[in-house]
């Protein structure tokens, strides 16, 4: 099973990722993981992604796409694989396409996490509060400007990805603002895994 969550951050993308990779025996790929790797690893794709890094540049769509052609090749990769953060743009999208094509390969599934943006951020802010008010540092990405930076630009750069899946008839929506088993059942249901 090839898949892809989309949905904004704070929508429970990973914590549905941590599921699917149990029950379906595939990894969760992370571009930021892989590209991690890449670099550590020394690959040739690699190489170039440390040397744009270390120039303070952003890694283009060619390399993040190497990296994935790259490790989707792995064995733990062979029967699948799941995309949770990427692809976040339709031209990394387009170029994900090609690439599995090239190897002969397709997407099972695109599942978005329809959740109201509006108590996302309600939400993050009252676990920032509960968690300042035990004492204990509050995450960064629990910081609600922090947060509301992320929405924000989701909503500007990645938002557009769900329309290109739909054209496709390749998405399927799911309500992210039900009790968690709920989203893993209704997950279920849309991929039949």
């Amino acid at each position: 099973m090839r898949l892809i969550l989309l949905g904004p951050p704070g929508a429970g993308k990973g914590t549905q990722a941590v599921r699917l990779v149990e029950r379906l025996g595939i990894p969760q790929l992370s571009t930021g993981d892989m590209l991690r790797a890449a670099v550590s690893a020394g690959t040739p794709i690699g190489l170039k992604a440390k040397a744009v890094m270390e120039a303070g540049g952003l890694v283009s769509d060619d390399i993040v796409i190497g990296i994935v052609a790259d490790r989707i090749e792995e064995a733990d990769a062979k029967r699948g694989f799941i995309l949770d953060g990427f692809p976040r743009t339709v031209a990394q999208a387009e170029a994900l396409d090609r690439m599995l094509e090239a190897k002969g390969l397709k997407l099972d599934s695109v599942v978005e996490l329809v959740v109201d943006q509006d108590a996302l951020v309600h939400r993050i802010v009252k676990r920032a509060e509960e968690t300042a008010a035990a004492g204990l540092p509050v995450r960064k990405d629990d910081d609600p400007e922090v947060f509301k930076t992320r929405l924000a630009a989701y909503n500007r750069d990645t938002a557009v990805v769900s329309p290109y899946y739909e054209k496709t008839d390749r998405l399927k929506r799911i309500d992210g603002m039900q009790p968690i088993d709920a989203v893993t059942e209704a997950m279920k249901a849309a991929i039949g895994g």
